[in-house]
């Protein structure tokens, strides 16, 4: 295992530059998250290890859980003032769901960091895809009134749990995730899958970041840089979406999957030596 070398490995100084490109790359993350719900943990890790230059996988992996961990919980904040969280099946899927990301991310920082790497990407292009799927339920359909399904509480449990696992292993929030599988399991609207998927995008990137802190796997300088840009970003994003309609909103979102089908592209191409490919 590779833990040991990397948690004693030298720290990392990064020039001003790139102090500036974390902060750009944290507001670029929060500003997602704000404009189209969710997304923000997709691009964090990518925009630090190629746009930043962060040289370490699994410190890029642990510390950017850190920020896009702090940023949804405070983002949790308005959706719940607004009465958007359901707080019983937030607060399971949450627990279960953490419980699961530790274990996954155990097993993450236990794989090679190319082949994590090339494994996120292929994650990537398949939330892209879901993406590109995505359909806005008709407007006169009244979603609050949507009955859960029976056996909703063991469908939340295993949902919780694959959701977890997958989130903790390759180090995202997970939302992409989190949202259907609130939404599939009990039956909840759309709406309030968003709000309650918060706390566990929260839950599961702490727990993700305490397990690769104890490793010395994050890096509390870049992540406060991230930090301090999702804040404003994110408050620009949901300001903007505010004033943006139905049909822009689909289209932010095309665009959104196609971003991350291109930057997953790259990852793979970046990282096709460690199964021994080349192109």
């Amino acid at each position: 295992m590779h833990i040991a070398t990397l948690a004693s490995s030298a720290p990392v100084t990064l020039s001003l530059a790139q102090h500036l490109l974390s902060v750009l790359s944290g507001l670029a993350v929060g500003f997602s998250l704000g404009l189209i719900g969710g997304g923000g943990s997709i691009l964090a890790v990518p925009l630090l290890l190629y746009l930043v230059g962060y040289p370490n996988a699994h410190v890029v992996i642990g510390t950017t859980a850190l920020a896009v961990s702090i940023n949804a919980y405070l983002n949790l904040i308005p959706h719940a003032r607004a009465g958007n969280v359901r707080w019983r099946d937030a607060l399971v899927f949450a627990v279960v769901g953490a419980a699961a990301a530790f274990v996954g991310s155990s097993l993450g920082k236990a794989v090679d960091g190319k082949k994590l790497l090339f494994l996120f990407a292929i994650l990537m292009l398949v939330i892209a895809a879901l993406m590109l799927r995505r359909r806005e339920p008709a407007a006169k359909v009244d979603l609050h009134e949507a009955p859960a399904p029976k056996g909703s509480w063991w469908r939340l449990v295993v949902a919780a749990a694959i959701v977890g696992t997958l989130a903790g292993f390759f180090g995202i929030g997970g939302g992409f995730l989190i949202v259907p599988g609130l939404a599939l399991s009990t039956g909840m609207p759309m709406i309030a899958a968003i709000g309650s998927s918060l706390l566990s995008v929260g839950t599961f990137g702490l727990t993700t970041a305490i397990n690769y802190a104890r490793s010395g796997l994050l890096d509390p300088t870049v992540a406060l840089l991230y930090i301090g840009g999702g804040v404003v970003g994110g408050w620009v994003g949901t300001r903007v979406a505010t004033h943006l309609g139905k049909h822009s909103k689909g289209t932010l979102n095309l665009i959104f999957a196609l971003l991350v089908a291109v930057v997953a592209l790259y990852m793979l191409w970046k990282n096709l030596s460690a199964f021994g490919l080349h192109l």
